[in-house]
């Protein structure tokens, strides 16, 4: 089995999800969070997590970590030599994430409250990759620059998943396919 297989295994949606959205977990669908989120399509995360491509200790980012379950998924990739950082800027959806992922043990991820006007983890940069789970409407530069030298970050961009891989300073962005997700505000 590859890691995203593995990861999706490890790491049930169910546990991430409002009780009243539990019976729901394997539909293959957006399903509501609160606060006007959703938890992402299962097929669209794991179409981000295959592009994104984490290794075995890697440091990650994850903008929009909502319920969590994107965060999980990405430790379970990095594994404990690795870190995942969360970010979230809804506080009551911060806060309830980073419960959902205490509840599975993972000491090397957290989830924190994103700073008002701030996009990202500046502080913590750089990252070896980025993954965004919300539409910002274009290719946020303040996102680009958290990347590690050889990083890789995956997020929608006007409806489109981009792929940005940074390598020996240059800059490449391909396109995978389109894609709806709440605003990234």
């Amino acid at each position: 089995m590859d890691a995203v297989s593995a990861a999706f295994e490890a790491v049930p949606r169910a546990g991430f999800l409002p009780e009243d959205a539990r019976g729901r977990a394997s539909y293959d669908g957006p399903l509501p969070i609160g606060h006007g989120q959703t938890s992402s399509q299962p097929r669209t995360v794991e179409a981000m997590l295959r592009l994104l491509d984490v290794r075995r200790g890697d440091r990650v980012l994850d903008v929009g970590s909502g319920s969590g379950w994107t965060t999980a998924l990405l430790a379970h990739l990095t594994g404990p030599t690795g870190s995942v950082v969360g970010v979230e800027l809804e506080p009551d959806l911060a806060a309830w994430g980073a419960d959902n992922l205490a509840a599975t043990g993972v000491q090397w991820a957290s989830i924190h409250l994103a700073r008002s006007g701030e996009l990202g983890d500046p502080a913590g940069a750089p990252y070896d990759r980025v993954l965004v789970s919300a539409d910002g409407g274009e290719l946020p530069e303040s996102l680009v620059e958290q990347l590690s030298e050889s990083g890789r970050m995956v997020l929608p961009v006007a409806g489109v998943l981009l792929l940005v891989v940074r390598d020996g300073g240059q800059t490449r962005t391909s396109r995978h396919g389109h894609y709806r997700f709440v605003p990234l505000r």
